[in-house]
């Protein structure tokens, strides 16, 4: 069975690299939330170094929280936001030589766009400008307004995050919303794959065990059977 694995990168942990080899598409920072006009220069060249697809990585220009602080509602302001972050990042990968695949949201974006059509409706046509394919929950807001719009939507679930029974993310904050067994991840994995249609897989990047956990989560994987690949839509 197909099944791509993501990682976000060019946020400046410092992982990029030993990270780079294990997954087979890499959603690299916009450069608003972390990261810099450099380090998203030095991901792309990785990139296309291991043959990894690249995926833009927008976020909210919140540097002093990572991006993952909701914002009271979506606005004109946002959407440029969002498509200013887009072309500065396909003029980079043009440039690198790489071309850009997909579009996954970062952090509270992500979140709340899969939670509130507003959000998702300022998000996907943001996107739309560029008919990329976007990652997001299954089942969630940005789906339907992908459908709605037009553009390819890939469903993506994650290895290191726990989930709650309707499907949405464990917030952050709340006591074990992370995954820390690279055999559970595994099982999880299987059972995204099988119930909710998962395509994709992510796999956090800014973490100190970053790469032990992929690492070990991609040799599970391949253990049961999966044939690792990016996506294709």
């Amino acid at each position: 069975m197909l099944l791509d694995l993501n990682a976000d990168l060019g946020e400046g942990a410092g992982f990029d690299a030993d990270l780079m080899p294990l997954i087979t598409s890499a959603n690299i920072c916009c450069g608003a939330h972390a990261g810099s006009a450099d380090e998203t220069a030095a991901t792309l060249a990785l990139a296309r170094r291991h043959g990894v697809a690249v995926g833009a990585h927008p976020g909210y220009p919140d540097r002093a929280n990572f991006g993952r602080t909701p914002v009271a509602a979506p606005s004109n302001t946002l959407y440029a936001q969002v498509v200013h972050q887009l072309a500065g990042f396909v003029a980079a990968a043009q440039r690198a030589g790489v071309a850009v695949r997909y579009v996954k949201p970062h952090g509270a974006m992500y979140n709340q766009a899969a939670a509130d059509p507003a959000f998702a409706n300022v998000i996907c046509s943001a996107v739309a400008g560029w008919a990329l394919p976007v990652l997001g929950l299954p089942g969630s807001h940005m789906e339907a307004t992908c459908a709605t719009l037009g553009l390819p939507f890939v469903p993506e679930g994650f290895a290191d995050r726990r989930y709650r029974p309707d499907g949405s993310l464990v917030p952050r904050t709340e006591p074990d919303a992370f995954v820390h067994d690279p055999a559970e991840a595994v099982d999880q994995i299987e059972r995204l794959v099988r119930d909710r249609g998962v395509k994709s897989v992510c796999v956090h990047g800014d973490s100190p065990g970053a790469v032990a956990f992929t690492a070990a989560v991609r040799d599970g994987l391949l253990a049961r059977g999966f044939t690792l690949r990016a996506f294709a839509v």
